[in-house]
């Protein structure tokens, strides 16, 4: 059993007593701390929640817990049934909601789930009111309304067709370059919402074939649902057998976006933005930002056009707030994760894809030649299991202080960066592991970037 308690939200695994995974319980528990939470900032008498959700088996066991307990403290409840991520964040906006709630643990298994708080614009909350939210659940301050007070429950199930048309009238979403490259396309929607979004939306945009693996939203995940390399071994396959011109791959709930070439090679998880940001500086002038653990090669791009990059710690939360503050015309996460502030500010699959098809479209080239023209880095990703003896804070100190005479960044964990490579050391938000990313020029010393830093953990830890 596991529960976390993050600027990503409330997380854990279904089961269990009470505070040892997300029971029902907890549930209950944390999505009234969220409710009091919004009914104190908020100047409605009676505020309106909207609520989405993945495909996970215990979706709908969480979103009745959720719906009662909004409704018992006098909230009304926007229901869009199942959603992804960026449907639910538009939907706060677009009905003009005091806040969201997104039922989804995003990459996490099938047993995990998890409660993702958003505020009045549709976006995450930020470490001080997820802060007040978590005092509020650990004290139970929260008071249920009379029964001529409580919450009403609207339906609104077709809500993902408005976030389509909204991303088809995007003004660099080129329709026609689309329809006249006749594009066949596969995709991988790992049984969850993605495979109903993502399909609908390449009709949409005019590709011509679309081939569909694993869409069947049921929540029974065929394949570890990170998107990770490892773990795209069937569409891969299948690209090559229906001679696809690529392929995509998204999370149960649709906020990161893989592409696999024609040929069924990667195209690159960190190069998903990097592609999407070359395309609309080509087109829109402007910065961007990434955070501390995606590759350099979006600083490269940005500055070969002019423009100034930044990098955030990490979380949505924490890029968008860069964004904001530098005014950036697109930026996103290298896990995949595409955040385009024309059309809003958080991480959306659906429109990284529309971007990146009219982006290739236009290009005249091949997936894999496309993926060529980019700056090559090669990027470690390692974990370690979190175990009760080891102090990270304390660690990652030691960690900087070993490392002193480098370029040091510690916004967010340690990052250090040398001449033409870099390394970084975080505990993750969203599980009880530590991640450490390197990226080097070559694999070879990116890996002994790695190395490197486990053999300091081991020696000074």
């Amino acid at each position: 059993m596991a529960l976390i308690k993050s600027i990503s939200g409330i997380r854990g695994t279904i089961g269990g007593a009470p505070g040892e995974g997300l029971s029902p319980v907890d549930v209950v528990r944390f999505t009234s701390a969220y409710g009091t939470w919004l009914k104190e900032n908020s100047s409605s008498a009676m505020p309106t929640v909207v609520v989405g959700r993945d495909a996970r088996i215990s979706g709908e066991m969480v979103k009745n817990l959720v719906l009662g307990s909004l409704q018992g403290l006098g909230i009304n409840v926007i229901n869009l049934g199942m959603a992804t991520t960026p449907t639910t964040e538009l939907a706060v906006v677009e009905f003009a909601a005091d806040g969201g709630l997104i039922l989804t643990a995003s990459h996490n298994p099938k047993e995990w789930n998890a409660l993702k708080l958003l505020n009045s614009e549709g976006e995450f909350l930020d470490a001080e009111e997820g802060a007040k939210v978590l005092k509020i659940a650990d004290e139970e301050s929260f008071y249920y309304s009379e029964v001529e007070e409580l919450g009403r429950v609207k339906e609104e199930g077709d809500f993902l067709r408005k976030h389509i048309e909204k991303i088809v009238d995007l003004d660099l979403v080129d329709v026609d370059a689309i329809k006249s490259a006749g594009l066949k396309v596969v995709v991988d929607g790992v049984n969850s919402v993605g495979g109903i979004a993502l399909p609908e939306l390449l009709k949409a945009i005019g590709v011509k074939e679309v081939v569909e693996l694993y869409c069947n939203a049921d929540g029974r995940f065929p394949h570890n649902p990170e998107p990770l390399p490892e773990h795209l071994t069937a569409i891969s396959e299948l690209i090559k057998q229906k001679g696809a011109d690529l392929g995509f791959v998204v999370d149960p709930d649709v906020d990161r976006l893989a592409i696999v070439n024609e040929d069924g090679t990667m195209f690159g998880e960190e190069y998903t933005l990097v592609s999407v940001a070359d395309y609309v500086l080509t087109n829109t002038l402007g910065n961007t930002v990434s955070n501390l653990s995606s590759s350099r090669a979006l600083k490269d791009i940005t500055e070969k056009h002019g423009q100034k990059y930044s990098a955030s710690a990490v979380g949505e939360v924490n890029v968008v707030k860069k964004m904001k503050e530098t005014n950036a015309v697109i930026g996103g996460e290298g896990n995949g994760g595409v955040i385009y502030p024309a059309s809003h500010c958080g991480r959306d699959a659906l429109v990284g894809a529309a971007l990146f098809l009219s982006h290739l479209a236009k290009s005249g080239l091949t997936c894999s030649q496309l993926r060529d023209k980019y700056p090559s880095y090669f990027m470690i990703k390692e974990k370690i299991e979190l175990t009760p003896d080891i102090d990270i804070d304390n660690l990652l100190v030691k960690i900087r202080e070993y490392y002193k005479e480098e370029k040091i960044n510690d916004i967010d964990g340690v990052r250090i960066d040398f001449d033409n490579c870099w390394v970084h050391l975080r505990k993750s938000n969203t599980e009880p592991i530590i991640r450490i990313y390197s990226e080097a020029p070559d694999n070879k010393r990116a890996l002994a970037l790695v190395d490197d830093i486990k053999n300091v953990i081991s020696k000074i830890g």
